[in-house]
This record gives C-alpha cells, structure tokens and sequence, in this order.
C-alpha cells in the first residue's frame, strides 16, 4: 500500500479487511499489548502476572508461542526493543521491570525498582527503558549494564511516558491535562504544553516522525506537530475519556480507545473517520503493527460460559478472510 492513498481508498479497503482474529490469551484482563518491531510477535501482558507471546506466520495465523511467568504482580505494561525483535520489557506491579529474550524463552534480566510500575518505554535508540511507578517516580534503566541511570520525581500524576523518534526528548503526561518534555538525558524541563482542560492520559509518537497524540479524560484526542509542538487537529467521535491511542507503520491512521464500544480508527492528516471497530467492553490497550494494517486490542469483556470472570483475550483488527 503506497503512501498516496487517500481517505476514500482506506474506507474501501477496510470494508474487505474487517475480518478479526480472537485468541485465548490469559486467565483474567488484559492490560497491554504489541507488537514486535519485525511484526512477527505479539505480546500481552495481564492481571494474572504472565506475558503471551504469539508468532503471527505468513498464512496471517496467529499462534501461541509461549507463556513468560517470574512476574509476582500484575503485568501492567509491556514495551518490545525498537530494533532487536527478539527483547521484549515489562512494567509489574510488584515493584520490578523485567526484560525477556523469546529465543532463551526466558527472562534474560530482572531489575528491581521502587515502587509498583504502572507503564513502560524503551527508547528507539535501545539504550535506556524508562518506567513509571505509582507514586509518579519516573525511573531510567541503562539497558547494556541493567543499572539504574536516573531517577525523577515528579509533584504532580504521571500518567503516561514516551519519548520522540530521536530519543533525545522525553515527554510525559499528567493529571492537570499538560504534557511535560524534558531533554534526555539532562532531564531539564524543555517546555510544558497545556493540551486538554482534563487529565492527559495516553501519548504516542507517529513511527514518521511528524505528530505526536494524545488522548484525554475529556473523550478528546488531540494530534501535535512533532516539531512544532502545536495541536494541528482535535478528534471528537468518542464519548468516554481516551485510555490508548496507536498510530500506523505509516503514519497515515490513528487508532483510539475507551469505554466506548467501539474503536475509532482515524485518517492522521484529515481526522476523518476512515472505519471503527465494534466492541463489547471497554477497551485499554491498541498496538497497530508495524507493517501493515492489523490492529491488536483487548478489551475488559467477560468469559461467555461465565459472565463473572474475565476472558483474557486478544484480537485482531483488519484481515480479509
């Protein structure tokens, strides 16, 4: 698919790529999901304290590969090494980060940290893994020692943590609807951006460079220019405050999530609608692959034999048949 595709072409094309792929995935809910940057794994974490990796082949089947276990608390975030595609890391609440190489099939490190990790980044150069716990203590890993390089405390809710394409900007999301970026690795406070009047809940970068966004507790989702650092556009269609958010291996579409039942996936220069994803239960985790267009998310639903557990499972968005 080339780049010149407008918004016309893309409702088109997922009107024939609608179909969605469900795997059972973990024994309660699942709170993050991704992609390897190869796109041949998807990773889940969950409540119930295990990471699934599943191998998608070429016939588009997906696989269960293994189960990773070490974690005493609940996987709440997980993020894959932006280059090796083998390096998978993970936030637990049980006050460690953890990095697990799929071909030992094992953990390969364990770092113990301060408090209960709520979210996770790796750096697209490879070299630090930052993670936020709890008390909005952000702490960065050196990932060629596994020490710890630097702590920061911060006086106000971080909620999510991300850093730019060049891996020289960090910027972090917090409860009075700001963005913070600090340069890395000095940390000194760069610029704060005040993006919503509710609290900035989720941020990602476009994988071209050119926008950033972010979603709210006030259902919007708002797209920056990444240089500019200016909001070019203000998405709308959800109704429920905006808890994931995925841009496309192109830039080209954006993907958000709430308590809505539906997806809305979205055309990053226009804001348009190009489709939307019907869902049974909330939804707190998007990861569009880093390829094509297939979206993996999870949702809070309910096993169906049994309405009071959860079902644990993983799907994805955009295949033809």
């Amino acid at each position: 698919m080339g780049r010149q595709m407008t918004v016309s072409d893309l409702q088109t094309y997922f009107k024939t790529h609608n179909k969605i792929k469900e795997q059972k995935a973990h024994s309660s809910k699942v709170h993050s999901v991704g992609w390897s940057c190869d796109g041949r794994r998807l990773a889940s974490g969950s409540f119930d304290k295990t990471v699934s990796v599943f191998t998608l082949d070429r016939d588009r089947a997906l696989s269960k590969e293994n189960t990773f276990r070490g974690h005493t608390g609940s996987v709440d975030q997980l993020c894959w090494h932006a280059s090796i595609p083998e390096l998978l890391s993970t936030a637990s609440g049980d006050k460690t980060v953890r990095i697990w190489d799929v071909r030992m099939g094992k953990c390969a490190t364990t770092i113990p940290t301060k408090g209960e990790n709520i979210n996770i980044t790796w750096s697209p150069d490879g070299k630090t893994i930052a993670v936020g716990n709890k008390e909005d203590l952000v702490t960065f890993i050196d990932t060629r020692t596994h020490k710890i390089r630097a702590e920061e405390q911060f006086n106000f809710e971080v909620n999510e943590i991300a850093w730019n394409n060049t891996s020289d900007l960090f910027f972090l999301t917090n409860g009075q609807g700001c963005i913070h970026i600090l340069s890395y690795p000095t940390l000194e406070l760069k610029h704060v951006l005040k993006a919503h009047p509710g609290t900035c809940i989720c941020i990602e970068f476009d994988p071209m460079g050119k926008y950033f966004a972010t979603g709210s507790a006030d259902a919007l989702v708002s797209i920056w220019d990444a240089t500019e650092l200016a909001c070019v556009r203000v998405l709308s269609r959800l109704d429920w405050p905006v808890r994931t958010i995925s841009f496309s291996y192109d830039g080209k579409l954006l993907a958000s999530a709430s308590e809505d039942l539906m997806i809305d996936i979205a055309h990053t220069e226009t804001g348009e609608k190009v489709t939307h994803i019907t869902v049974d239960a909330a939804t707190f985790t998007v990861a569009w692959h880093p390829k094509q267009y297939l979206l993996a998310y999870a949702c809070d639903d309910k096993d169906n034999c049994d309405r009071r557990r959860d079902a644990g499972n993983l799907k994805v968005f955009g295949f033809s048949e």
